[in-house]
């Protein structure tokens, strides 16, 4: 940004300063497209707006209003009909965020399920202790939320005060129980909804009580504080995406964070170099533009500073056919929607999931969009910001439910591959043939698997050298949950590790690192937070409907051979639904913090975001920005090496430049943790367009520097330390 500018974001001082700030910045020539391109999606957004809040189908009332209209008539209906007719309403209701009158409808049908069939009233009793359940939630967590509230284990500023809401759940879920003993959604709400009052474990019949110890600390990893509320980072929302960047240059990481509802406005909160970050969306021109599932960065334009992409439609089918945005930075951190400019806006496909990257080596980033039920999109960029889709002469059209997209060159010959998690559907391993054609090596690899699956990644998890794959499965289901907490079988597929060999091949390692469970993610990104130089990750769970309640989950990566479930004793199992993962050194403390956009589907299940701090292990720690110059500027796939001794032991870390995983955005400056190692011995960039490596050599540890593609030197770059408040103070 504009030194002047700056200020006015960093002191928050007087409005009239503001006005003529912007006022002269508006009037400064920037690389801006031609101007109708951004009120031309700004015209499309608001068209769209009109049309969700009818039709969408979880967002919309018009099913709702249709089914209140047929109420007028219940009483000529039989008992069956106004039945599922009452509790249909209540249902929808509820998703629209009127708790209470769902009750009152549920009430409606729990009396005529009495006329009919011992399963209706199970079931509806059920839906009941849902409702209640969300009211408590309503009441407690979102109207009077703290950085402890709907953490697991429930405790201190967790507990509900409001506790009318919780009690009926419990009442209801014991009712269900009493009749079938077995039903896992009803046990696994009964210990979170007395859990919610202070009463677990002794409340909980033991019958259905949940051993105390799954929810120990039996580790001794420490506890990351939910700094949300004091930072400013605790925007209500629905699902959607994040980015964790620094969009001005100013060496702070700031946080773009989207809502899929086609109302949220994209917001973007700039880090004042304080403990505080403010909301600079107007500033950022960014009014106006609306919804978005998921978002990612990258320098598309390789003029240095980094832009974005929305993600519009997912989950909708043939109903999301919206418009994806990219939105032109200036440099300055203000954006201009150029979509329509520079050949994206062609076709509009539902779509959560896209990856850049420089597939062709050409020294400008190329765009895979997956998109759902609809043939995928790649969009190639031709050197002056313009992208032809070649999809179908690159024969990546894939054409099944992408969820998650990621690139790796995981054969080791320098041009990026191609991996899509579908949602329903085998998966795909595209290998690039490096004359502009893929081949889907899946099946030939054994990669087809989980099915169904969501977020993926490529990382190297043991500092091999090579690249590695994670893909989750998301064949949801509370009851997948509860059976892990009860020790019972889970009748799912897993997720999977795959351990790469560098040369072509792959080995399910799942098994033998810890990581066989279902997991159920959607959000999900990777960094190592206690800066020992393996990657650890973050999973952000749920699925739509209200019962979902399930803990978010941290793994610990363990000197790359295991991992270890650190969620309780970190405090991270927040029970809303966690969508945007980004790990950044928010406070330049030197470790990694974790932010995870959290909220459901429906306009009901709006949560406030959570910012995990990072309390510090005590560990060095390195901070490297690549800038391209015959490569892409942003350097997505370059490689970095760093060899050094770990207290007496040599090891080498590795990190490929990109912003981590499929649904969430790191930083795409790299930060290393380096254990006990004093120097880095050895400090290697591999350009992969080139095929050429820059070596330094004795840097010093606890930096942040910048290395300019076939430079021969390194640049240090300062950073401004500073402290988060605590959000219980």
């Amino acid at each position: 940004m504009t030194n002047a500018l700056r200020i006015v974001r960093r002191s928050a001082g007087l409005a009239i300063c503001l006005v003529v700030l912007v006022g002269c910045a508006r009037s400064k020539p920037t690389e801006q497209a031609v101007p109708d391109s951004h009120e031309r999606m700004l015209e499309v957004l608001r068209q769209t707006r009109v049309d969700a809040s009818i039709q969408d189908p979880f967002l919309g009332t018009e099913q709702l209003n249709v089914k209140r209209q047929s109420l007028r008539v219940t009483n000529s209906l039989p008992p069956a009909d106004q039945f599922e007719l009452l509790l249909s309403v209540g249902e929808l209701e509820l998703q629209q965020g009127d708790s209470e009158a769902a009750i009152e409808r549920l009430l409606e049908a729990a009396e005529l399920a009495k006329q009919l069939t011992p399963e209706d009233v199970q079931h509806t009793a059920l839906r009941l202790a849902v409702a209640y359940l969300r009211l408590g939630e309503t009441k407690n967590c979102v109207q009077c939320r703290t950085g402890e509230s709907c953490i697991l284990p429930i405790r201190g500023g967790g507990i509900h005060q409001e506790r009318a809401g919780s009690e009926k759940a419990i009442e209801y879920c014991k009712r269900v129980l009493q009749v079938k003993p077995d039903d896992a959604t009803a046990r696994w709400l009964l210990n979170i909804a007395c859990m919610t009052l202070g009463t677990y474990p002794q409340d909980v019949p033991e019958r259905f009580r949940i051993a105390p110890e799954k929810f120990a600390d039996d580790t001794d990893f420490p506890h990351f504080e939910n700094v949300a509320l004091a930072s400013g980072l605790d925007a209500m929302s629905l699902l959607g995406g994040a980015v964790a960047d620094d969009f001005d240059n100013d060496g702070l990481i700031d946080v773009l964070v989207s809502g899929w509802h086609t109302k949220d406005q994209l917001r973007f909160f700039g880090n004042r170099g304080d403990g505080t970050f403010d909301d600079y969306t107007e500033i950022a021109g960014l009014l106006g533009i609306t919804g978005g599932g998921n978002l990612i960065q990258a320098d598309y334009d390789n003029d240095g500073d980094l832009d974005v992409l929305v993600l519009r439609g997912g989950w909708r089918s043939a109903g999301g056919r919206f418009p994806n945005s990219l939105l032109q930075n200036d440099g300055e951190g203000r954006f201009r929607d150029v979509t329509f400019d520079v050949g994206l806006g062609d076709e509009h496909f539902p779509t959560q999931t896209a990856a850049w990257d420089d597939f062709d080596l050409d020294g400008d980033l190329d765009l895979y969009v997956g998109n759902e039920r609809f043939p995928a999109q790649l969009f190639v960029n031709d050197g002056n910001g313009r992208f032809t889709n070649q999809a179908s002469q690159a024969r990546v059209d894939n054409a099944r439910w992408a969820k998650g997209v990621v690139w790796g060159d995981f054969d080791g010959d320098r041009y990026p591959d191609l991996y899509v998690s579908n949602y329903r559907d085998e998966n795909r391993l595209y290998r690039n043939n490096t004359d502009g054609t893929f081949s889907d090596v899946a099946q030939q690899l054994g990669m087809e698997e989980p099915l169904p699956s969501f977020p993926t990644w490529f990382w190297d998890f043991n500092n091999d050298g090579a690249l590695d794959l994670y893909v989750s499965s998301y064949q949801f289901d509370v009851a997948h949950v509860s059976a892990e907490y009860f020790d019972q079988p889970v009748d799912a597929d897993h997720d999977r590790l795959y351990q790469g060999d560098g040369k072509g091949g792959f080995r399910d390692v799942s098994a033998e690192a810890e990581l066989r469970r279902v997991t159920q993610p959607m959000g999900a990104n990777f960094g190592d937070l206690d800066n020992d130089g393996f990657l650890d990750f973050y999973l952000g769970t749920g699925y739509p409907e209200y019962e979902a309640l399930m803990p978010n989950l941290m793994y610990h990566n363990l000197g790359g051979e295991r991992f270890a479930d650190v969620t309780m004793a970190g405090g991270f199992g927040h029970l809303q639904k966690g969508h945007g993962v980004a790990f950044a050194d928010f406070d330049n403390d030197g470790d990694q913090d974790v932010f995870v956009e959290l909220g459901g589907a429906y306009p009901g299940d709006a949560f406030g975001n959570a910012l995990f701090q990072n309390p510090g292990f005590g560990k060095h720690w390195i901070r490297i920005k690549l800038i391209g110059q015959t490569s892409n500027r942003c350097a997505i796939g370059a490689r970095i090496r760093l060899a050094l001794d770990d207290a007496g032991t040599p090891r080498s870390i590795f990190r490929w430049v990109n912003s981590g995983g499929s649904f969430g955005a790191n930083p795409l400056t790299q930060q290393f943790g380096l254990g006990d190692a004093t120097t880095i011995d050895e400090l290697e960039v591999f350009w992969p367009k080139t095929g050429k490596a820059q070596m330094f050599r004795d840097v010093s540890v606890d930096q942040f520097i910048e290395i300019r593609e076939d430079s021969a030197r390194y640049r240090t770059r300062s950073l401004k330390q500073f402290a988060f408040q605590s959000s219980s103070e």
